[in-house]
């Protein structure tokens, strides 16, 4: 019967949470009750008489669960989602006026939008609800995240005609560019069929309406809709501080929209942890031919002869290089590259690959910026084509290049060459699709299906492209090479800052420029001056300090690795996973800075491991007494065993220590397999495999008299393995073979899980229904 349930409540009396009924969630998805101003109300008795009333309850459950039909799972709204919808539907029913949502980047404006839509287009009052986007690829984007939320709900209007043929035909909800809108309704042989929509109570929910609102396009839509009301969604509005000047004055989203109805900022959403903190570096000095040093505190002088000197950029991507890997958690994450301009783009872009050619790195390197057709154009921008809309208040960002298309059919290329795909820019559609691949590649990377051996791309250069509307949980990095403030810096740096896994413990920004006093000002401008502290994380030094507290706490209870062993009591046990834990996130966090050295550190790598071991095992001690139903105070500790995972100890590494285990001198032989050993037990995922790499350095290793055949040796076992696994599994469950092998190699070779009628095709003897 727990099926049918939508909604749980949880508490202690002291803190009270609600979560949806969904079997996949974390949690992270269990969620505080608050009220309208953000303020928590934890206590039972509180959060008893706000949320369980019989009015508020019987409307949440009827109008904000919401079905993923994506996951086939099921979400529910959190506090501050649910009172920005009810804001808008008393607004809808109560006048005329419009408004605008201020809720910050990542937290969930999309699932808030759409349950706004879906409820106002059943008012009685509401002839019609358009939601408008700014860009063509947030329009598809949109379209699959409203369809995930209820199937077909909305459709995307391919072109302008089909825009006109749902405003007049009996379609609730439409999905639309502004560009389309703005075509709709300026050009004659279209507007002539909408003429009577002009006295209809036509509903407008503008998606970062911080972007797209301030140029001739917003006066068009208020005087042909006579009747309209508009409602906007930002994470950063336009305020008189970074509002800029255009041919129709300095206008601010409180201009346009009219009055705040709900406010949801950067601070709050971290407390919530519904987004992370930022982990900034600045990086860089220049040195002047005068020999005195040009500090990058000189961020605002116009220099082009240093942005631009290849010297300099050339020792950006050996920093990169070299850092990437710590920083992404040895690739496991993707990151962003923002360059100021085109030209500088291109040049970074050739550097990459001419080192990659070299074999300096192995990074998967794409870019994508738009082309034009007049290319002195000094308006041509880093947007899809067709879309010339610039976030609203930001510089224009000129290039002049007559071989920019050319560029960009070269860097396809080495993309197609990388990825077995055949994009061009020799259309519209093509240089569209590839868009959607390069998107579709940084956000499926979070899927457990995903082939990252195959598909995954470490890096991916930008000049506009990507640095606001685009949300991948598996971005956690951005390196910086262009001047940002306001809104676009806070936009920019917030594609890093998804939730996922305690292992992204923060954003990484890494500014190859002094961006200190203009992200000082944003955060001042979106949060409060107060803030900064809540969402930067503090030098390498103060973390630094908290690994060392930590570390006290953990000599106290067991002064030694050996001495986890000789803890008496399943308490003492517990008193040592936590102190460990603690040590690991700190760990986990000091990881990320470039300053990270053991020998900075009270405790050795060494030493480190060998607790790491000990840890685990109790890991592995607390799943088998689950296995047998045994009760145990454990049971209630997160281990948080995937921060343990070490992503460098791959095969290619651990055939590089059996080579260097076959090479040693015989005194050294059983010192280096007894690291080898500790090395694979300190790993949760490579600790099952321990006993097959034990067993090839004892029987396979010593036959072998050439070092540099270990790899195809161990590679040839370790198939052998695998078919001798395949065959037993076989056997034991009474699946044919080749059935279940050609279904086994189809799965690694798609990522997708397969079809119930060919796991029925594997089986010996197929289950018969009564």
């Amino acid at each position: 019967l727990f099926q049918y349930v939508q909604l749980f409540v949880i508490s202690n009396s002291l803190d009270t949470k609600y979560l949806a009924n969904n079997a996949l969630q974390s949690v992270m998805q269990t969620f505080f009750w608050s009220d309208s101003q953000n303020k928590r109300i934890t206590d039972l008795s509180a959060f008893t008489n706000a949320f369980l009333n019989p009015d508020h309850l019987g409307k949440f459950i009827s109008h904000y669960v919401v079905q993923n039909e994506t996951f086939k799972n099921m979400m529910i709204l959190r506090p501050y989602q649910y009172y920005a919808v009810e804001a808008i539907i008393k607004q809808v029913k109560t006048s005329n006026n419009n408004g605008y949502i201020w809720h910050t980047t990542g937290s969930g404006k999309t699932l808030t939008s759409f349950k706004a839509s879906q409820i106002i287009m059943d008012l009685p009052e509401v002839y019609k609800v358009v939601f408008v986007v700014d860009r063509k690829d947030l329009d598809y984007q949109t379209m699959n995240e409203f369809n995930a939320f209820k199937k077909d709900s909305v459709d995307v209007t391919d072109n302008t005609a089909s825009l006109v043929s749902q405003l007049s035909d009996d379609t609730k909800l439409v999905l639309t560019t502004i560009q389309k809108l703005n075509n709709a309704i300026s050009r004659a042989h279209f507007e002539k069929k909408l003429t009577h929509l002009r006295e209809k109570k036509v509903v407008f929910i503008f998606d970062e309406c911080h972007r797209s609102q301030f140029g001739d396009t917003h006066e068009r839509i208020t005087q042909y809709f006579q009747k309209a009301q508009l409602f906007g969604f930002t994470g950063t509005p336009i305020f008189a501080e970074n509002a800029a000047k255009n041919e129709l004055g300095k206008r601010t989203t409180k201009d346009l929209f009219g009055e705040c109805l709900h406010k949801y900022v950067i601070t709050d959403a971290i407390r919530d942890q519904n987004v992370l903190r930022f982990g900034i570096e600045y990086i860089g000095r220049y040195k002047q031919k005068s020999n005195t040093f040009m500090d990058i505190e000189v961020e605002d002088i116009d220099r082009p002869e240093v942005w631009t000197d290849e010297n300099r950029l050339g020792k950006i991507v050996d920093y990169i290089i070299a850092y990437h890997g710590q920083k992404t958690f040895n690739k496991e994450f993707s990151s962003i590259f923002a360059i100021s301009s085109i030209e500088n783009l291109i040049k970074y872009y050739e550097i990459f690959k001419k080192k990659k050619e070299n074999g300096e790195h192995d990074l998967r390197v794409a870019t994508i910026f738009t082309f034009d057709a007049n290319e002195e154009d000094e308006d041509a921008q880093d947007r899809l084509p067709g879309d010339e809309l610039l976030m609203a208040a930001d510089p224009k960002v000129a290039y002049k290049s007559s071989h920019t298309r050319d560029k960009l059919e070269e860097f396809i290329k080495d993309y197609n060459k990388l990825y077995g795909t055949a994009f061009s820019t020799q259309d519209g559609q093509q240089f569209e699709n590839y868009f959607k691949d390069i998107s579709k590649r940084l956000k499926e990377r979070e899927k457990e299906t995903f082939n990252d051996e195959k598909d995954r791309l470490d890096i991916l250069l930008v000049v506009n492209m990507f640095l606001t509307g685009f949300d991948a949980k598996k971005v956690n990095t951005l390196y910086v090479d262009k001047n940002l403030k306001h809104h676009g810096l806070i936009q920019a740096y917030s594609r890093t800052n998804r939730i996922l896994g305690e292992k992204k413990s923060q954003g990484n920004i890494l500014a190859f420029r002094n961006l200190k006093k203009a992200t000082d000002k944003a955060i001042t401008l979106f949060s409060n001056k107060e803030a900064i502290e809540d969402i930067i994380l503090p030098p390498f030094e103060a973390i630094a300090k908290r690994f060392d507290e930590a570390l006290q706490d953990l000599l106290k209870i067991t002064p030694t690795p050996q001495s986890v062993d000789e803890l008496v009591s399943e308490e003492d046990e517990a008193a040592f996973i936590q102190a460990f834990r603690a040590l690991l996130r700190a760990k986990n966090v000091l990881e990320s800075y470039a300053d990270f050295s053991w020998d900075a550190l009270g405790i050795d790598e060494e030493t480190f491991i060998d607790f790491q071991t000990k840890y685990i095992d109790l890991y592995a001690k607390v799943k088998r007494e689950n296995a047998k139903q045994k009760t145990s105070i454990l049971n209630d500790i997160d281990f948080e065993v995937e921060l343990i995972h070490r992503d460098i100890i791959n095969v290619a590494y651990i055939i590089k220590l059996l080579a260097k285990l076959k090479q040693a001198k015989q005194s050294e032989k059983e010192k280096q397999r007894k690291a080898i050993m500790d090395l694979l037990g300190s790993d949760i995922q490579l600790r099952s495999k321990r006993e097959l790499i034990e067993k090839f350095i004892d029987e396979n290793l010593p036959k072998i008299e050439d070092a540099d055949r270990i790899q195809e040796e161990f590679e040839q076992y370790w198939q052998d393995q695998k078919v001798l696994a395949l065959a037993k599994l076989c056997d034991e469950e009474g699946l044919d073979k080749e059935q279940f092998k050609a279904l086994i190699d189809a799965y690694i070779y798609s990522g997708q899980e397969p079809l119930r009628d060919d796991i029925f095709k594997c089986l010996g003897n197929r289950p018969s229904i009564l």
